[in-house]
């Protein structure tokens, strides 16, 4: 079913806000079934730990549920734990991964809006090869069907490159709400500013850093684009971020502290020397000595370290932590101590998996 005029408001009004948005991983157990205790579990510590939404079916996911025949079922436990967890006391921005070619992308948008789900976070990932006005052509489509937040997903776990012209088109289309900008690329970050300014989009489209390499940064960074021989100027809003899925009650504070310095004025040299931390510690999640090779399964050692997952398994059994990435952990964990929250997780560890 279409979506109805009246959802494209409610969640761009959450959007503008600035949210922290961790994605969802996929809990499963050793014979690579979904662990349907701990993937509630995540989900209410997200909730608890102040997280103002949920990306679900996206790459942190595992985009491989779909082939697994796991896709509606951990759309579905996402949605309903949300609800039963904290309804109808706090507004969330529930947010669901669309991939694939426009048949199957209309289907999942079609299936994440009738759960529930605010709004698609599109991967062009399967649409590798094909000309502009076809990537256009199909957001349109799937911007028929649910609220559109765009995805500049690296090249070096599947994305694809996108350039300035083809950022403005997307956010001259009506429904689209936000885009993630998560090329892990600087000057690629700036084509996705500039074509949002191009549309003359930035008070409609926001922004929101996936860039796990520069969190800090860019929630703190004033971008500044010509238009018109006249500066404009854009800021990332909030944080959609695999790195968030770890460590979220900090994430959370640490987004609170950058909207109070931005609105303060004045960014205090210990908050703008976090940003290096945050990536000392997202280059051993992540895996970036690896080229990303255990990105998923890096954070799934942390939560297992916390308890809040039984393994590290994924749904392919040939992907996991690369050697020595596993020593790396340790060291962030002992070096930036201060940013985990290892104790929020074990005060409440219990009553979440119950």
């Amino acid at each position: 079913m279409p979506h109805t005029s009246t959802e494209t408001p409610h969640i761009r009004a959450l959007l503008r806000q600035g949210l922290a948005i961790p994605a969802h991983p996929l809990a499963l157990d050793a014979e690579r079934r979904l662990d349907v205790r701990h993937q509630r579990a995540l989900t209410r510590y997200y909730l608890d730990a102040g997280a103002h939404g949920l990306a679900v079916g996206v790459h942190t996911t595992q985009f491989a549920i779909r082939e697994a025949g796991l896709h509606a079922q951990v759309l579905d436990l996402a949605m309903e734990t949300a609800r039963a967890w904290v309804a109808p006391t706090r507004s969330l921005a529930m947010v669901a991964g669309v991939c694939g070619a426009t048949g199957q992308a209309v289907a999942e948008a079609r299936l994440s809006a009738s759960l529930g789900y605010h709004a698609g976070l599109l991967s062009l990932a399967a649409m590798a090869g094909q000309d502009e006005d076809r990537l256009i052509a199909h957001c349109e489509a799937l911007a028929q069907e649910i609220p559109l937040i765009g995805f500049y997903l690296q090249p070096a776990v599947g994305g694809i490159e996108l350039g300035v012209d083809f950022w403005a088109r997307f956010a001259a289309i009506d429904n689209v709400v936000a885009i993630k900008v998560a090329p892990f690329h600087r000057y690629r970050t700036l084509d996705v500013i500039r074509g949002v300014v191009q549309a003359r989009a930035e008070e409609r489209v926001m922004l929101y850093t996936g860039n796990d390499d520069h969190i800090v940064l860019d929630l703190l960074t004033p971008f500044v684009v010509m238009r018109d021989d006249q500066p404009v100027t854009v800021r990332f809003r909030g944080g959609l971020l695999g790195h968030w899925s770890v460590w979220t009650s900090g994430a959370v504070r640490l987004l609170a502290r950058c909207h109070a310095a931005v609105q303060a004025g004045a960014i205090p040299s210990e908050l703008l020397a976090l940003d290096s931390r945050v990536t000392d510690c997202n280059s051993a999640f992540f895996d970036v000595a690896n080229q990303f090779r255990g990105c998923i399964a890096g954070c799934h050692e942390v939560l297992r370290r916390q308890g809040l997952l039984a393994g590290t398994w994924c749904l392919d059994p040939f992907e996991g932590l690369s050697p020595g990435q596993s020593a790396q952990i340790d060291r962030v964990c002992t070096q930036h101590a201060d940013l985990a929250d290892d104790a929020f997780v074990a005060s409440n560890l219990a009553r979440w998996l119950a």
